[in-house]
């Protein structure tokens, strides 16, 4: 690194010559070798929207320069205060029940803050797809009706999460971990969010969500009987249910869901929002839109704050 040299002050004007050329060579040197002692970096990692990095230099002779520095100047003394900034991306999970309307606010929330939607069933059928080495393993097991194991899964979520665009732009993590394990595996990866979502819906309105659903064979689009249904005879006609849209069947996998969601949320509970998910699509977004607002004005105002 190099230094400029400013503002040393003569004991009198009147000494010119090889002694006073002397005297400040003799100071510049004893400068450049104590310089790395003179002044102390202290980083601070501020998680809620900004790096701050602090460089505090102060002498009576020697001031290091850089075009980033703020300069505070007194008499014998000048202090430089260096501040970088880098902005953090948003980093949020988000978890529902079964029929809570997740999918439909991770659509909205993605739209509005330009976050990556990783979602461990797409990147698991995806990976299948493309033949990968995780791919392949992750077949061998759902051919003989078991779970993926979890670091297969891990590692698809890893690998998504280190992808430029969800490193540079924020991501939203769908429905994921979905065990307290897997939550663990994340953080030991380094990946935490910034917020928890957690969308809470009442039992018999998930029932009556998932018992009334059906799916189009020929389109692929989801109706509802009571909140969506198809717009003619003939496409009502032709609608299926899933096997597991019984009420039996949603009443297990709720059971199921409230189990793992609140050993997951034992990892997340300072940062956790629960949002009331038995209201209309938009007064869920609402909802979910002035927690995200707040959380991003807590974190300019701390900046702001670490700035001044």
């Amino acid at each position: 690194m190099g230094y400029n040299i400013m503002n040393f002050s003569a004991a009198s004007s009147s000494l010119i010559g090889t002694q006073t050329n002397n005297i400040h060579n003799n100071k510049l040197q004893k400068a450049r070798s104590s310089s790395s002692s003179s002044f102390s970096l202290n980083t601070t990692r501020h998680r809620h929207y900004h790096r701050q990095l602090h460089l505090h230099f102060q002498s009576s002779d020697v001031i290091p320069l850089r075009s980033s520095y703020t300069r505070s100047l007194s008499h014998s003394s000048m202090t430089v205060k260096a501040v970088a900034q880098t902005e953090e991306p948003l980093r949020v999970m988000i978890s529902g029940a079964p029929a809570s309307g997740k999918g439909t606010q991770c659509q909205l929330i993605t739209k509005k803050y330009d976050l990556v939607h990783v979602a461990a069933g797409d990147l698991l059928r995806a990976e299948i797809e493309t033949g990968s080495e995780n791919g392949k393993r992750a077949k061998e097991y759902m051919e003989k009706g078991q779970l993926v194991p979890d670091e297969i899964v891990v590692m698809m979520v890893k690998d998504r999460l280190l992808k430029p665009d969800s490193v540079e732009n924020g991501w939203l993590l769908d429905g994921y971990p979905r065990s307290l394990s897997q939550a663990i595996a994340l953080k030991e990866l380094g990946f935490e969010p910034d917020i928890f979502i957690l969308l809470e819906v009442s039992e018999d309105i998930l029932v009556e969500r998932v018992v009334g659903r059906r799916l189009d064979p020929v389109t692929g689009k989801i109706y509802h009987l009571k909140y969506s249904p198809p717009e003619t005879k003939e496409i009502a006609d032709r609608l299926t249910q899933r096997f597991d849209d019984t009420e039996e069947k949603v009443k297990l996998r709720l059971n199921t869901h409230h189990q793992n969601v609140e050993a997951v949320l034992s990892m997340f509970k300072d940062i956790t929002i629960k949002i009331n998910g038995n209201a209309s699509q938009e007064d869920v977004f609402t909802q979910i839109d002035a927690s995200l607002t707040t959380l991003l004005e807590q974190r300019k105002s701390s900046s702001e704050s670490m700035v001044a």
